[in-house]
């Protein structure tokens, strides 16, 4: 190679020289490619390894909000020399022990059944000086019984010697099921049995049977189907009201849905899942599909704020005048934190920055619950706050590798800037999409029980037990209570005073 060099002329050492340079070049380019590549790799199965066995909770404290240095401090050690002993002795007093609180006090509520423990011992002719009194919280559990009708029926005197008498009768009561032999109470406990506590009917038959009570499966599928009509009307009602809102936060989840039409195959259906923070009301809506055409006909009509995280489908709706597209800080904050392990320094500065938002937000509702005074808090502290971290992002974006952990969560961020600062616009308005992700919850817990739901129809009809049981939920409503009162008022309740029985409004009768 030497000698090779030294027969060259010096044109033909410089354009080998550029040849060089130029070839490495490419390799720096290549190599750099393939650094970012594989950090991006490394990225994705720390995610994977995150998901499987790490915590779930995104948890991020700030040392700028708690006041602590990072480690490790830089501290001035003084020199051997001029470092002094110092002998200090103290007195202090010595803190009584604090005596057991002792147990849970009882529920004042519950029924008390006494039980008096006399001594074995002959106690003729003592005296009775007190008594010790010890509380047990015990259980029975839930018992079924028959509740029988017994209906009188007469004649009158002159209609006794004819043939054709009707006689007089007093009416049944009006029952959930037309002669059906289930209850209002029996019906109300296996439907919060399997949409809230997540028990799937072949269990609920198993426990009828430990208590030597026979129930078909189908039977009691035939029940869920007959109630569901029932209340339909009802559930009709509350999509009306929920969707009337100015204000909709909406989100999706997978549910396994049983096709027919190949057997031993399921089809991934999806709930859309519609709250209202100002009606405090839930609503589940069916789908077959994660495409537009769901909340598009669900939405026709609709104006105000709707909320929601970065899916594509929502940008759709942003783009419409009567709508006004609101994004979720929650799902930003995602991307950040999960950067957090390969750009700690930017990461962290982002973290801080949107936890001072949320600590605005807590001191807003602590301050009033005012809508006008929430909306002139948040731009008098938070917008600040916003546009220096705007400027920020933009400039950052501008020396990050796009496929980093960082330049993912900045290229998330910056094209939905516009609907993360949307929440400014209005006091009514969330700062996050955190409540109907909580809406969403239920359903996630009861597909890992039951695993699909037998049609499409009986997917709808578990998203009408959804949106009722959640808005229970949000409004602390004993969802058995309500079911067991609305089953029983419902068949002869008037049709124009149907919203007097969803969960938001309901009062016991």
């Amino acid at each position: 190679m030497t000698k090779a060099l030294e027969n060259m002329s010096y044109e033909q050492l410089l354009e080998t020289g550029k040849k060089l340079e130029s070839d490495n070049s490419k390799l720096e380019v290549k190599n750099q490619h393939l650094k970012s590549e594989n950090q991006y790799l490394q990225f994705r199965l720390d995610q994977l390894n995150r998901l499987i066995f790490g915590a779930k909770r995104e948890r991020f404290v700030s040392n700028e909000i708690h006041g602590q240095m990072s480690l490790p401090f830089e501290v001035e050690e003084k020199p051997a020399e001029e470092q002094e002993k110092e002998t200090i002795t103290y007195t202090r007093e010595k803190k009584a022990r604090k005596n057991h609180p002792g147990r849970i006090p009882l529920p004042d509520h519950l029924p008390v059944e006494e039980i008096v423990l006399e001594p074995e011992e002959d106690t003729t002719g003592m005296k009775c000086i007190g008594k010790e009194v010890t509380d047990q919280l015990e259980l029975v559990p839930a018992k079924l019984f028959i509740k029988r009708y017994i209906r009188p029926k007469y004649i009158k005197p002159e209609d006794e010697e004819t043939l054709t008498h009707t006689g007089v009768i007093a009416p049944l009561p009006d029952f959930p099921i037309g002669k059906g032999i289930a209850g209002p109470g029996l019906l109300a406990q296996i439907m919060v049995d399997k949409y809230v506590d997540h028990l799937p009917i072949y269990r609920q038959v198993q426990r009828f049977a430990r208590e030597n009570v026979r129930i078909p499966a189908n039977t009691i599928n035939g029940w869920q189907d007959s109630i569901s009509g029932l209340l339909w009307p009802l559930f009709e009602k509350q999509k009306q009201l929920v969707l009337g809102q100015g204000y909709l936060q909406v989100d999706e989840t997978p549910i396994r849905v049983l096709d027919k039409d190949v057997k031993g195959k399921c089809h991934q259906g999806y709930y859309w899942v519609y709250n209202s923070p100002i009606q405090n009301a839930v609503l589940y809506d069916y789908r077959k599909g994660r495409g537009r055409a769901g909340p598009k006909e669900m939405l026709e009509g609709f104006r105000g704020y709707l909320q929601s995280d970065g899916y594509n489908v929502y940008d759709w709706f942003g783009k419409k005048k009567e709508i006004t597209l609101v994004n979720c800080w929650a799902h930003a904050r995602r991307y950040f934190e999960k950067a957090q392990d390969y750009n700690r320094e930017a990461s962290e500065y982002v973290l801080t920055e949107i936890q001072k938002l949320y600590r605005i937000e807590r001191f807003s509702r602590n301050v009033s619950h005012n809508p006008d005074e929430r909306k002139s808090i948040r731009i008098e502290h938070a917008l600040p706050i916003l546009n220096s971290l705007g400027k920020w992002m933009a400039e950052e974006l501008k020396q990050t590798l796009p496929k980093s952990p960082m330049g993912e969560a900045l290229q998330y961020t910056i094209p939905r800037w516009d609907n993360l600062l949307a929440y400014l616009y209005d006091g009514h308005l969330e700062i996050d999409n955190n409540l109907v992700e909580n809406a969403i919850r239920p359903n996630a817990l009861g597909r890992k029980n039951y695993l699909f739901a037998g049609s499409h129809e009986g997917a709808q009809r578990a998203a009408m037990f959804y949106s009722f049981f959640g808005t229970c939920k949000r409004n602390n409503i004993n969802p058995f209570e309500w079911l067991r009162d609305v089953l029983e008022r419902i068949p002869t309740h008037k049709a124009n005073k149907l919203n007097e029985l969803l969960p938001q409004n309901w009062e016991k009768s």
